[in-house]
């Protein structure tokens, strides 16, 4: 039986960068490049008539810039993902576009692998940061108190400890670091992430800070 591919709709004002792209993304057997967009609300166009399974999005596009189509997609209920594929590595833009719903962001200038891990993770429900840009989505979140949050965690049935530990996998903390903090062994903290990530339905710390970021920071 053929698998099926993955559906990618392209959308960047670059015409020269959008054809490029669709030649390296067409050498990989899993994926179909089914459409180009080279503005805000083409892509929303073609999003809607040929429904993509995942979109890359530019953010600065001429009638409509990306951030913009980002927010008209969801609200029109769109089910693909959507990649911020981009230059701008500002924090501002990265925890912009992941408030709205994008399920990835990566800088133009990244490897080839990295947008294709992108692109088949986000393709599984998964959410992809360029690794070295998810410092800046979780800078700020030693800021939060226990206190501040518990009600929001509380829905999913994390004990009290557990979004302590939350809180520092959102704070960027490893194992080795949480465990000194609370003054727990490194297995017992390793036992909690499990348990928070079953409970909050994330694969990854990445996945868990952008939940603590979406449910906290609106």
């Amino acid at each position: 039986m053929e698998q099926r591919k993955i559906k990618v709709l392209i959308a960047d004002d670059h015409s020269l960068f959008r054809k490029g792209l669709e030649q390296l993304l067409e050498l990989e057997d899993d994926i179909e490049v089914v459409g180009e967009a080279s503005n805000g609300k083409e892509v929303l166009e073609k999003a809607l008539q040929l429904n993509p399974d995942v979109i890359l999005m530019d953010i600065n596009m001429p009638v409509q810039n990306g951030i913009y189509a980002i927010k008209e997609l969801k609200e029109r209920g769109c089910p693909a993902k959507i990649i911020v594929l981009t230059v701008h590595d500002d924090r501002e833009y990265l925890l912009e576009a992941v408030r709205i719903g994008a399920s990835g962001y990566i800088m133009k200038d990244a490897d080839v692998d990295h947008l294709l891990k992108a692109i088949r993770d986000v393709y599984r429900g998964e959410t992809y940061i360029q690794p070295n840009l998810s410092s800046k989505l979780i800078k700020d979140f030693d800021k939060m108190s226990y206190h501040s949050v518990r009600k929001q965690f509380e829905q999913h049935n994390l004990t009290p400890r557990e979004i302590e530990v939350l809180l520092l996998i959102a704070d960027g903390k490893n194992n080795k670091e949480i465990a000194n903090e609370l003054y727990i062994s490194e297995k017992t903290v390793k036992n909690h992430v499990s348990n928070i990530f079953k409970k909050l339905d994330v694969n990854d710390r990445t996945q868990a800070a952008i939940y603590v970021f979406k449910n906290h920071l609106k």
